[in-house]
C-alpha cells in the first residue's frame, strides 16, 4: 500500500518539474523591444510622456518641499522631538538595561615588590562587563 503512494508522489513531482522546464521564457516574460529607460520614461512622464502627468509629478514634489510656516520657525525645538536621528532610533528600539553599580572598599594595604603603603579607598564598577541592551519589544520595566 505504501509503495503505491510513493510511486504516485514521485510521478507527480517528476511531472511538475518537467512542466516547469517546458515553459518558454518569452511566453512568461515578453520583451516587446522596450528598454528600462523607455519603461521609466513612460511611467514618470519623461521627455516623450504626457505633459499632464509631468505637471502632476511636479505639483506633488512642490507640496513635499513646502517652506516652513511662522509657528514652525518660532519654536524649532518642538520639531526636534519628531526628527529621526541615529541616537533616538537606537534609544527607542534598543533600551539600555539597568546595570547596578557595585561599590567595593579596598582596605589599606602594602603593594609592589618593595612594600609601598596604599591608603584605603572605595571604587565603583558596573556589574556587567559590557553594556547590555534589550531587544526590540523586550520588556524593560522592573520585574
Amino acid at each position: 500500500m505504501c509503495h503505491r503512494w510513493t510511486n504516485t508522489a514521485i510521478c507527480l513531482v517528476a511531472t511538475a518539474l518537467l512542466a516547469g522546464c517546458a515553459t518558454h521564457k518569452e511566453a512568461l516574460l515578453p520583451h516587446n523591444g522596450e528598454s528600462m529607460l523607455d519603461i521609466w520614461q513612460r511611467g514618470t512622464g519623461g521627455s516623450s510622456g504626457s505633459s499632464q502627468l509631468t505637471q502632476q509629478l511636479l505639483e506633488a514634489r512642490l507640496v513635499l518641499r513646502r517652506p516652513l510656516r511662522g509657528t514652525e520657525l518660532e519654536n524649532p525645538s518642538v520639531h526636534a522631538l519628531y526628527t529621526r536621528s541615529a541616537q533616538n532610533e537606537i534609544k527607542s528600539q534598543f533600551h539600555r538595561l539597568p546595570d547596578p553599580d557595585l561599590v567595593m572598599y579596598v582596605f589599606p594595604h602594602l603593594a609592589g615588590s618593595e612594600p609601598v603603603p596604599v591608603p584605603g579607598y572605595s571604587t565603583v564598577f558596573p556589574f556587567y562587563r559590557q553594556v547590555q541592551y534589550a531587544l526590540p519589544g523586550e520588556r524593560v520595566e522592573d520585574y
